[in-house]
């Protein structure tokens, strides 16, 4: 089992000024084994927080991230599933699916996740999970009417299934859901999975376990 934490989009501190302490305390050191971030970290602060919830951290450059050490996508494999990160500006229309199906395949993944519009979603489509995390802070997104949810989300990785946890501060309280996709689903028939939508529960506000090499920036 492999937990990955997926967040992005903090901006910070040119749009909020921190993390949610709710997230944080759910956010301990030595549950998670790797972050991967979908940019707009933008400050120095935030990232070496980042380090401190797990060592292996990977950050994509998003259009706000201004250290040129963060590359603009990365991939990494944790077999057999393989994942891609870009920040999402990449694509146009923003947020749109075949444009992030098109990346995917460029990229040959598994599961691509992207962030810039800071709303979470997460899609199995045409063979492939799409995840964005949304923004982390809730910060606005500059086009959002309204103030986004803060959220973030978990993967946890066991062999070819990808069980992902999405936690959002609504209303004061976080609230978690479970998604679940299966690559090569035994061709769980491609048009049925989409028709039906990946599977969500109502689940704890809780962090599985998991035991604890670097990218480096700045």
């Amino acid at each position: 089992m492999v937990l990955v934490l997926v967040i992005g989009d903090f901006h910070i501190p040119h749009r909020t000024y921190d993390l949610p302490s709710k997230f944080k305390k759910l956010l301990v050191p030595g549950k998670i084994q790797q972050i991967l971030c979908t940019g707009n970290v933008c400050d120095r602060e935030t990232y070496d927080y980042l380090r401190t919830v797990a060592a292996d951290v990977h950050v994509v450059r998003g259009d706000y991230d201004e250290s040129p050490a963060f590359p603009l996508s990365i991939t990494v494999t944790h077999s057999p599933i393989r994942i891609g990160v870009i920040h999402g500006h990449q694509c146009i229309p923003t947020g749109d699916l075949d444009s992030l199906n098109a990346i995917a395949r460029q990229m040959d993944v598994d599961v691509l996740i992207s962030g810039h519009t800071h709303t979470f979603q997460a899609i199995d489509h045409d063979g492939r999970f799409f995840v964005n995390p949304g923004s982390a802070t809730g910060a606005w997104s500059g086009s959002f009417n309204g103030d986004p949810t803060p959220s973030f989300a978990l993967m946890d990785i066991q062999g070819p299934v990808v069980v992902t946890y999405v936690y959002q501060l609504i209303e004061g309280e976080v609230r978690v859901e479970k998604i679940e996709y299966r690559k090569d689903a035994d061709t769980l028939n491609a048009k049925e999975r989409e028709a039906t939508g990946p599977r969500s529960t109502v689940m704890p506000q809780s962090i599985p376990s998991a035991s604890a090499t670097q990218q480096s920036v700045w």
